[in-house]
C-alpha cells in the first residue's frame, strides 16, 4: 500500500500575527511555525493504513527551506520519506495544488491523506483541488477510515450528522478531528528525523488564479451601552437592535 500524506508548514496556533507593509502578507519576523494540527490527523491515519497493509507513507509539502521543519516533524512520527517540491513564492490553493498534482502522478499512491484544511488560509480548498486534477474520487472531513477489497468506507462529518461514503481506491481524504488521536513524536524517531534526507525538487509552475489584495484585522469590538434595567427599556432596545444593530 502506498500512501502519500500532503503536509503544511503554518504559523503556530499562539503566534501573535502581525501584518507585513505591503499589506498583502503577515510580518514573519518573530513567527513560530509548526505542522498544520489537521494535517498530523493525515500523517497519523497514513501511518495506521501502513502498520495495517504494510508498504510506504510518504510526506510532501510544497514551499520554500523552512518547511523542512514540518517534514521533519512527519518523519519523527514515522513516515517512509520526506519530499520537499521547492517554491519560495506565495501560492494560491490551486498553485499548491498543480504541484502536489504533479508529484503525486509520478509516486502512484493508493491513497492521499490531507487535513481538512490548512489553518492559515482556512481555504480548505487544496485536497479536493488535487482529486480533481488527478481525476480521482474524493472524501472529505473524514472521520473514520476503513479500507478493504481496494475500496474504503469512510464516515464524513456533515452539518447536522454524518454520512458514510464507499470509495473506490486509488482516492483522496481530507482529515478531521477525531479521526484518530495522533502519536507524539519518539525520541528515537526525532533523532532519527534529524538524520534522513529531505527529497528536493522544483514545484511545478502554475499560474496564480487568486491575488490578495489586503490583509487587514477585524475591527475591535466597541464599547458596550447600557440602554436600561427596567422593562421599559425594551422597546427601545428591539429598536437599536433593528435599527442600528441590524441583527434583528
Amino acid at each position: 500500500m502506498i500512501v502519500a500524506v500532503c503536509v503544511n508548514h503554518v504559523p503556530d496556533t499562539e503566534t501573535k500575527i502581525k501584518i507585513g507593509p505591503d499589506t498583502t502578507t503577515i510580518d514573519k519576523s518573530g513567527v513560530n511555525y509548526m505542522l498544520s494540527p489537521y494535517d498530523e490527523f493525515a500523517v497519523e491515519e497514513g501511518l495506521r493504513i501502513r502498520e495495517k497493509f504494510k508498504g510506504t507513507v510518504t510526506a510532501i509539502s510544497v514551499g520554500g527551506d523552512l518547511h523542512k521543519e514540518t517534514l521533519r516533524k512527519a518523519l519523527a512520527m514515522g513516515v517512509d520519506r520526506a519530499v520537499l517540491l521547492k517554491d519560495d513564492a506565495v501560492r494560491d490553493s490551486y498553485g499548491v495544488a498543480k504541484a502536489l498534482a504533479e508529484e503525486l502522478k509520478v509516486l502512484s499512491a493508493d491513497v492521499i491523506l490531507f487535513g481538512k484544511q490548512s489553518i492559515d488560509y482556512d481555504n480548505a480548498q487544496v485536497g479536493t483541488l488535487v482529486a480533481e486534477l488527478l481525476g480521482l474520487p474524493s472524501a472529505s472531513v473524514v472521520v473514520k477510515l476503513d479500507i478493504q477489497d481496494g475500496k474504503a468506507v469512510c464516515e464524513r462529518e456533515i452539518e447536522g450528522g454524518h454520512e458514510v461514503v464507499d470509495v473506490k481506491l486509488p482516492a483522496v481524504f481530507t482529515a478531521q478531528k477525531g479521526l484518530n488521536e495522533p502519536r507524539y513524536p519518539s525520541l528515537k524517531g526525532i533523532m532519527a528525523a534529524k538524520s534522513k534526507p529531505i527529497e528536493e525538487r522544483a514545484a511545478t509552475p502554475a499560474e496564480i488564479r487568486v491575488e490578495t489584495m489586503r490583509i487587514r484585522k477585524p475591527q475591535g469590538k466597541g464599547a458596550g451601552r447600557i440602554v436600561g434595567t427596567e422593562k421599559s427599556a425594551v422597546p427601545e432596545l428591539l429598536r437599536l437592535l433593528h435599527e442600528e444593530a441590524k441583527i434583528i
